[in-house]
C-alpha cells in the first residue's frame, strides 16, 4: 500500500499510529525489547544479590540498572523513529535496518532527552505550567534529531517550530498512551502480585522479595515492550504531518521521486 500524504487530523493520526503497531507489532516490540535485555539481566543480578543478603550490591545494582533502563529507552526510541519514518514512506523496516540507521544519532538521543527532561522537571516542579509548555514545545526533538540531525539547540528550536498549532494533539495524544500504558502496566502488575502473594503466604519471605523485585523486572520488560513504542510512533507520525502542513512536504517528496525515475529508468535500460 502506497502511502499518501496529507494533513492528518487527530483521529487520522491515532488511527494511522495503531495500524502501524499493529501491522509491525514483531518490528516495534522486537525494537523496543532488544535493549531492555541488558536492563533485565541487570535487573534479575540486583534480585539474586537480595536473595543473598548483599543489600549494597543490591542498591548498587539497581542504581545501574536504573541508568541502563533511561539509556535503553532512549536508544529504542531512535531506532523506532527511523522504523516509523521508513513504514511511513513505503520503505522496508525491520529491526536490524532500523538499529543500524538510527546508530548515528544515538548518543545524540540520550543527551537531548536528558537535558529536556531535567529543563521540564525543573519547569513542572517550579511552575508546572512552563514545565507542560516545554514538553510540548520541544516533543519532536527526537525525531528531528534522528532525521535531521542537529543538536540540542538546532533540535529543540526545529521542534518548538513544527509543533506550533499542534501542541493541543499532542497533549491529547500523550494523555491517551499514558492512560493506555497505566492500565497494560496495572494488569501485568495485578496478575504478577498474585503469584507474588502465593508464594510469600508460604513464609519464604527473603526469596519471595527476590522474586518480586525479579517480577517487577519482568513486568516492566513487558509493558515497555508492549506500549513504549506507541508514543514515538505518535510522535514521528506528527513530525511528518506538520512538515506536510509547513512545508510542503509531500511535493517535496512527490518531485524528489519524479526526479528519480527517469534516472532509474535510464540505469535499468544500460
Amino acid at each position: 500500500m502506497v502511502t499518501v500524504l496529507r494533513p492528518l487530523s487527530t483521529s487520522e493520526l491515532l488511527d494511522r499510529t495503531f495500524h502501524l503497531y499493529r501491522n509491525n507489532f514483531l518490528v516495534f516490540v522486537g525494537i523496543a525489547a532488544l535493549p531492555q535485555l541488558a536492563v533485565l539481566a541487570l535487573q534479575l543480578a540486583s534480585s539474586a544479590m537480595l536473595l543473598g543478603g548483599s543489600f549494597a550490591g543490591f542498591g548498587a545494582t539497581a542504581v545501574v540498572a536504573g541508568l541502563a533502563s533511561f539509556v535503553a529507552i532512549e536508544i529504542s526510541h531512535a531506532a523506532t523513529v527511523m522504523a516509523v519514518s521508513s513504514l511511513h514512506l513505503d520503505r522496508p523496516a525491520s529491526i536490524g535496518l532500523a538499529y543500524s540507521a538510527a546508530k548515528g544519532s544515538m548518543l545524540r538521543v540520550i543527551g537531548i532527552s536528558l537535558a529536556i527532561g531535567i529543563a521540564v522537571g525543573i519547569g513542572l516542579v517550579l511552575f508546572v505550567v512552563p514545565g507542560i509548555y516545554l514538553g510540548l514545545a520541544w516533543s519532536l526533538a527526537i525525531p528531528v534529531t534522528v532525521l535531521e540531525g542537529g543538536g540540542l539547540n538546532a533540535s529543540t528550536s526545529r521542534s518548538k517550530v513544527l509543533s506550533k498549532g499542534s501542541r493541543w494533539r499532542i497533549f491529547v495524544i500523550y494523555f491517551l498512551i499514558i492512560i493506555l500504558s497505566f492500565v497494560v502496566s496495572m494488569i501485568l502488575q495485578f496478575a504478577l502480585s498474585i503469584i507474588v502473594a502465593g508464594v510469600l503466604g508460604r513464609g519464604a519471605s527473603g526469596s519471595a522479595l527476590a522474586l518480586a523485585h525479579a517480577a517487577r523486572a519482568v513486568s516492566a520488560l513487558i509493558s515497555t515492550s508492549l506500549v513504549g513504542p506507541l508514543a514515538t510512533i505518535a510522535l514521528t507520525l506528527i513530525y511528518y504531518d506538520q512538515r506536510v502542513r509547513k512545508e510542503g512536504f509531500d511535493l517535496q517528496l512527490m518531485m524528489a521521486t519524479l526526479q528519480s525515475a527517469p534516472q532509474t529508468a535510464a540505469a535499468t535500460t544500460t
